[in-house]
């Protein structure tokens, strides 16, 4: 198919020429300077064909050099490689790669796993000036597209999908997004394992939630030190369990999972399987938050302070971005009753603040399908500090970003502890529809919210709850890769 003008001149602003990604190519009738020069990552694997298919396409359009497929070459050599270059022609006084340099996006196509893994490469190489990064979704939730306004359903592969969401590039705008660090720690077992077991024991996360090394600062003699990040989530419990299942299920049977839709299903269905729907029937109240752990947080510059559980809370969700499970908000907006008597505030994705939330079964998560529905805030916090309970349970299941885990719980340990803390920050690309609010514009993000605000008592947790008998219907080394991950896992 020809290609216009119009479609020739559109996409020179965003063309990189060969010469700026090797000193061999030879310098030949370099243009003017790009407004949008991007670097396109695109996980050929993830949304079944759709990955190798828009690999192709965004080959077809821009220079070869300039994508990268995530199956082929990690993205923090990649990018070592690219900005090294950069630097280099900036020293030789190179106008045009000063240009580059200063006007370069990214842009990442895959699921939660594969966009968090770009994020956290970026965030752990320091550069200079770090590019704004835009995201595609391919995966099954979509979380991190979503909450920044490039949607949640996989996109069309075609060349004219392809130009109209560099067309959103053009007119995106930068907002910074929070990064949190999570460490979990336990003296040495007697017997028994403690490394987190993923679905199938296969490695469950780009942004793996490993073992620190001998050498790392964080170490310690005696103890199993494991550290990971997020971007979106850490959750621990019922939700968790979920994901679980669905990731086993995958790796089984990859066959059965190359549309979006039959995910989604799958995911309810197994919600049904689990008996998260008669929670109080199928699962112990000994496997309940408040049982298994003491959970304390920190306000920003604070002291550490206990956070009150619920009894009936089995699932517990520390969320950094207004999109979980296919993008739902479990936050929602607080009312300004709520604002003053609890000091909660809307959920921003640069105040450095988790938002802690509760929920009790699967009915209670229903409730986020409603206009003002929400879980049961517990609180928002700069910190967030886990210690289990010895002997309260073998296991539990956490998951990161959509990734999860099954992680054994010593029985003969009283020091286990999980601690959330924040990191730094990211340039995102949002679109005019992002979901997610800046401190940056909290008066225009007040007039947003002045008729989605909630009224109701929900956080308020009914005593009725606490017990099992009432029932109501109703997702660099912090970052790195490790070399045995198999990214079509991820997708």
């Amino acid at each position: 198919m020809a290609e216009s003008k119009s479609d020739s001149d559109f996409l020179k602003e965003f063309y990189i020429p060969a010469y700026i990604f090797d000193d061999v190519t030879e310098i030949s009738d370099v243009p003017d300077a790009p407004k949008f020069p991007v670097l396109v990552f695109i996980n050929s694997k993830s949304g079944g064909q759709l990955g190798g298919d828009l690999l192709n396409t965004y080959k077809s359009v821009l220079n070869d050099h300039q994508i990268f497929d995530l199956g082929e070459e990690a993205p923090d050599k990649v990018l070592r490689r690219v900005y090294t270059r950069l630097e280099k022609l900036k020293q030789e006084e190179d106008e045009f790669a000063t240009k580059i340099h200063e006007r370069l996006r990214i842009i990442v196509a895959g699921g939660d796993g594969t966009a968090g893994w770009l994020l956290g490469v970026v965030c752990d190489l320091k550069l200079p000036h770090p590019p704004p990064i835009a995201t595609v979704p391919l995966g099954t939730g979509n979380n991190l597209p979503f909450a920044f306004g490039w949607g949640k359903k996989n996109p069309g592969t075609d060349r004219i999908s392809v130009l109209s969401f560099l067309e959103q590039v053009t007119k995106a705008k930068e907002m910074k997004i929070d990064n949190w660090h999570i460490l979990m720690r336990m003296r040495a077992p007697v017997e028994g394992p403690c490394d987190p077991i993923a679905p199938l024991d296969l490695p469950h996360s780009l942004h793996a939630f490993h073992r620190v090394s001998s050498t790392d600062e964080l170490n310690v003699e005696g103890f199993h030190t494991f550290r990971g990040g997020f971007w979106n989530y850490f959750s621990m419990g019922m939700d968790a369990q979920v994901s679980y299942g669905f990731h086993s299920e995958r790796k089984l049977h990859p066959e059965k999972f190359k549309n979006q839709l039959v995910n989604q299903s799958t995911y309810a269905k197994l919600g049904c399987t689990q008996g998260w729907f008669a929670a109080s029937i199928f699962h112990p109240a000994s496997k309940n938050v408040a049982q298994l752990a003491k959970v304390k947080i920190m306000k920003k510059h604070g002291q550490w302070q206990d956070l009150h559980i619920p009894q009936s809370i089995r699932s517990i969700i520390c969320l950094n971005l207004p999109s979980f499970s296919g993008g739902l908000n479990p936050w929602g907006t607080p009312s300004g009753r709520k604002k003053n008597e609890r000091d909660l505030t809307a959920p921003y994705v640069d105040d450095g603040l988790l938002e802690v939330v509760g929920f009790r079964d699967a009915w209670h998560g229903l409730v986020l399908l409603s206009s003002k529905g929400h879980g049961t805030r517990l609180a928002q916090a700069h910190r967030i500090r886990f210690e289990f309970h010895k002997g309260a349970a073998e296991y539990t299941y956490m998951r990161i970003d959509g990734e999860p885990w099954k992680q054994p719980l010593p029985k003969d340990d009283d020091t286990v502890v999980v601690e959330i803390s924040h990191l730094g920050q990211v340039n995102m690309l949002a679109t005019q529809n992002c979901r997610s609010k800046s401190v940056n514009d909290v008066t225009s993000s007040s007039t947003h919210h002045d008729g989605e605000e909630d009224d109701d008592n929900s956080d308020e947790e009914d005593s009725r709850y606490e017990g099992d008998e009432f029932r109501k219907f109703g997702a660099a080394d912090t970052f790195r890769v490790p070399e045995e991950v198999d990214i079509s896992q991820l997708s």
